[in-house]
């Protein structure tokens, strides 16, 4: 059936700009609670406070993703609504549960696993649910939707400086929990217009059986050289990527003091992402085939390794602006950059593998950064490093144009059968272009 193109699509699109925003826009303003906790928890005999801290927000980022496949393969099963709901009950109680500790270890599980799981869960199902109910607006509520989490990250850092100030840690986190309580009855919006796996499985054989795990897990993708190279460049880039969400906070804090509103950052990280995720999501309409990772690999001039040459604060401004720029642009372009590479059939698991692979440079990166400045007593040394794996990954995608199309020269000069399948890769064309264009627009609707 064709998407109703509003009604309860309109419910739908918010309660999914509420989900983007809540899950990203605290998991963005980590900078502001890592402060907080080096406070609390630190101490001066303790010389590695700043590492054993990274790993709370880094962990909890990095399950985000993490979970990205299994949560693919629930939803797929159970339903859009299902998911959900469980989603954000269960970020719900790890929040809670945060907001009772009295040392950092056992946030490393209340907020690093069972709070990011239960946001990825919550988080996963508003990119599917959004294609069941619009599909010629879609562009429209996807630019809706993706402001929910630029709204979220300009205004939360600070409103959890005012909560900080006024309240203490675990009061803040509890506010918080608030925000994911929305999240949990937002979930119960999410009414499924298409049969998941499970209905039709139980209006099969009268009761639900697992279909068989090549259906659930499609690893054929990796037999694809150009995704291959893909799926590993892009989480090689990423090991500096979330750095600076983590530390940079406190960066200002040893470089500025007091003196300084180190949340005017965050703003601008938040607001130029948004921009450049509309900016760049159109400029890509125009850039054909696979050199659109030509775009993408504008990660490589991650601009890290200018934050410790920043002495004045106006130059940090600066810094942080184009940051959210390239970032919005990353983002934007995923969803087609898979599809180039493997089709609309496979694009979804394509998505769902690499977001899993992106988890763990993303999870490392922040402690390492944490150690370093332990070690050494700034984090100039950190960010540094952190400039250098965008680099080598940018150069790595920027092969993968070249490799696709001399794969495309080597088939179209192999015969088949007496004909050569140059034929072959017409039709091929021309039934992607005529089947393909939903599947797209649901996965942009998400990133």
């Amino acid at each position: 059936a064709e998407p109703p193109e509003g009604g309860w699509g309109w419910v739908v699109m918010l309660a999914a700009m509420w989900c983007n925003g809540a899950v990203f826009g605290i998991q963005n303003s980590c900078g502001v609670l890592f402060v907080s906790m080096l406070r609390l928890f630190g101490g001066s005999e303790d010389k590695q406070m700043a590492f054993k801290t990274a790993w709370v927000s880094s962990l909890s980022m990095g399950m985000v993703f993490f979970c990205s496949p299994i949560v693919s393969i629930f939803t797929d099963l159970f339903g859009c609504r299902k998911v959900a709901v469980i989603g954000a009950a269960v970020g719900f109680t790890g929040l809670l549960a945060s907001s009772f500790v009295s040392t950092i270890e056992p946030l490393y599980f209340t907020y690093g696993i069972l709070f990011a799981c239960g946001c990825s869960f919550a988080y996963q199902p508003s990119l599917v649910i959004l294609g069941h109910y619009f599909k010629k607006r879609l562009g429209l509520v996807n630019g809706i939707v993706t402001a929910g989490s630029s709204l979220f990250t300009v205004s939360l850092p600070f409103l959890l400086r005012v909560l900080l100030d006024s309240v203490d840690l675990f009061n803040t986190l509890r506010v918080l929990c608030i925000l994911m309580f929305i999240l949990f009855l937002a979930g119960f919006t999410y009414k499924p217009l298409v049969s998941n796996t499970k209905d039709k499985e139980e209006g099969k054989k009268g009761k639900f059986r697992f279909p068989p795990a090549k259906k659930i897990c499609n690893f054929s993708v990796f037999k694809v050289l150009s995704y291959r190279i893909w799926a590993f460049g892009i989480p090689a880039a990423l090991f500096g990527y979330f750095v600076p969400y983590v530390h940079l906070m406190n960066h200002v804090k040893d470089r500025f003091g007091d003196t300084v509103p180190e949340e005017v950052l965050l703003l601008c990280l938040g607001i130029t992402s948004g921009v450049g995720r509309l900016i760049f999501g159109r400029v890509a309409d125009y850039v054909p085939g696979a050199k659109k990772i030509y775009l993408q690999s504008l990660l490589s001039l991650f601009l890290s390794m200018m934050i410790p040459l920043c002495h004045v604060f106006g130059a940090l401004i600066a810094v942080c602006l184009f940051m959210g720029l390239f970032d919005g642009c990353f983002i934007c372009i995923m969803a087609p950059i898979a599809f180039e590479l493997v089709g609309a059939q496979d694009v979804s698991q394509a998505i769902g593998f690499l977001l899993g692979l992106m988890s763990v440079p993303m999870t490392v990166g922040p402690p390492i950064a944490g150690l370093l400045r332990d070690k050494l007593g700034s984090y100039d040394v950190a960010f540094y490093l952190a400039g250098v794996p965008p680099l080598i990954g940018g150069a790595i995608l920027c092969c993968i144009p070249w490799i696709q199309e001399r794969q495309k020269l080597k088939v179209r000069a192999t015969p088949v059968d007496g004909e050569t399948t140059e034929k072959m890769l017409e039709n091929e064309s021309t039934l992607v272009s005529n089947t393909t264009e939903k599947p797209v627009r649901e996965l942009e609707s998400g990133i």
